[in-house]
């Protein structure tokens, strides 16, 4: 039996505030999307975003960024070169390089990595996941 391909996501940070906003489990979401398996892939710009956010940002926004850090624990961190440009720009470099799918609910990112044919993962009626584009694997990271 062969075993089933494995296709990488890149997450944004908001992918994992999923979870407290629409009450969606993204990991099993992300399994029922394709017969192969999935990664999740947490670029190091995007940890450190949530960081900021467990630390700096309001109480609430402190616990629900703490919540998204032990999601974000079951992804594999890679590590990318940071530059002055916003994570944003980091993550569309990253997909346009990879060609790797990425899982954010940002409007103006969706638009920019589709224009770029890279597919995009979102919320979809506030109940389920949905993909914009194919699934495709990833070039090696």
């Amino acid at each position: 039996m062969a075993s089933r391909q494995t296709f990488k996501v890149v997450f944004d940070s908001n992918a994992f505030f999923v979870p407290i906003q629409f009450k969606i489990d993204i990991f099993e979401e992300l399994e029922k999307m394709s017969t192969a398996k999935f990664e999740g892939i947490l670029i190091s710009p995007v940890l450190r975003e949530i960081e900021r956010l467990a630390t700096e940002g309001s109480p609430k926004m402190r616990k629900n960024a703490a919540y998204a850090l032990n999601l974000a624990a079951k992804c594999k961190v890679v590590h990318v070169e940071e530059t002055a440009s916003a994570v944003d720009e980091i993550i569309v470099e990253v997909a346009r390089k990879w060609k790797c799918p990425v899982f954010t609910n940002d409007g103006h990112l969706r638009k920019r990595l589709r224009d770029i044919n890279v597919p995009v993962i979102y919320v979809r009626q506030k109940s389920h996941l949905e993909i914009d584009g194919r699934l495709q694997p990833c070039l090696n990271l």
